[in-house]
Order: C-alpha cells, then structure tokens, then sequence
C-alpha cells in the first residue's frame, strides 16, 4: 500500500509538470528611437508592485543622453497631493534596437540586481511614440504609458487585449478598469 501511495504522487508530480505550458518568449517592439521616446509619459495602468502604492499613479520622464543612455525620473503621484521621485539610468540591451533597457535606480533600488536581457521591455509603442505597453519577460510587471493622462476606451482596451493575449493577469490591473 505504501508503495501504491508513493507510486500515486510521483505519477501526479509528473502529470503536474507535463500539464504546465512553459512561458512563451515576449515579443517587444521591432525598433525603438529613444529619442522620440523621450519625454513624459502618464501611467495609464498598471500591474500592482512592492515599489507603488496602489492608490497612486505616476509618471516617467526620460531624456536623452549623448552616449545614448536614458535618464529616467519617476514620480508617484499619491492621492493626499504628496510625491515620491525616483532617479536612475536606462541603457539599451545590444541588438534590441532600443526596445530592451537595463534600468537601475539609485539608492536601494541600486541593490536590486538587472538581467542581461534588460527590465524594461517595450513591448509595443504607436508609430506616433503617444502610447506605449511596457513589461518584463516573466510578466509580473506591466505598464500602460501614454504622453496624456486620458487614452480613448477603445485603444486602451486594445492595449489590454494584447497584454492579455501575451499572458499578463490583466484582472490585476490598476486603477480599476470600467
């Protein structure tokens, strides 16, 4: 009986493994000209994170450098009027053309370690640089980002759709959509 048991659980341990799909690759943007992504952008939506608060929203700014590094500022944006800044450093990933970054911030967020492949996926952009959905690979983090603080319904919920479509747990989204 012992042996039955034992028997029971491994063939459920492999069926579990066998069943689990592995994570498909995430496509980014074909090209991205930084210097046209430069400037502010309003976050949208967003997946919840250890870094924002949830009631709160932000917005980035990125600004060109001469050797083609980005300086990023995020601002939170929280509910009581009060800000939160963060500074750091965006470097694009070779032969991403410029659609994977490596983004470390200062201060403890100096600790946290960057992959090779970068933290900072873009994923899509419109040809007019005014929308933008930014991810990592492992699809635990995802931005909405647009240059004003409205989108139209419909491009932001072709946004979601293609976020969903490419495994992200969209339901999480914040603020709350609709």
């Amino acid at each position: 009986m012992p042996r039955l048991f034992l028997c029971a659980i491994g063939l459920a341990a492999v069926a579990l493994v066998s069943c689990s799909q592995p994570m498909r690759p995430l496509p980014t943007a074909s090209k991205v000209d930084l210097a046209r992504y430069a400037g502010k952008w309003f976050e949208i939506a967003r997946l919840p994170n250890s870094f924002q608060r949830e009631d709160s929203r932000a917005t980035a700014e990125y600004t060109l450098l001469p050797d083609g590094a980005v300086t990023v500022r995020n601002t939170e944006l929280r509910p009581d009027g009060t800000t939160k800044t963060i500074d750091g450093r965006a470097t694009a990933v070779p032969g991403s053309d410029g659609a994977r970054l490596r983004v470390k911030f200062g201060g403890l967020a100096a600790l946290a370690p960057v992959p090779d492949d970068g933290n900072y996926w873009i994923i899509a952009v419109e040809p007019d640089y005014s929308l933008a959905l930014v991810g990592t690979p492992d699809r635990d983090f995802l931005w909405i980002l647009a240059r004003s603080p409205k989108v139209p319904p419909e491009k932001l919920a072709g946004y979601v759709a293609r976020a969903r479509q490419l495994g992200f747990p969209v339901e999480r989204l914040l603020p709350k959509q609709g």
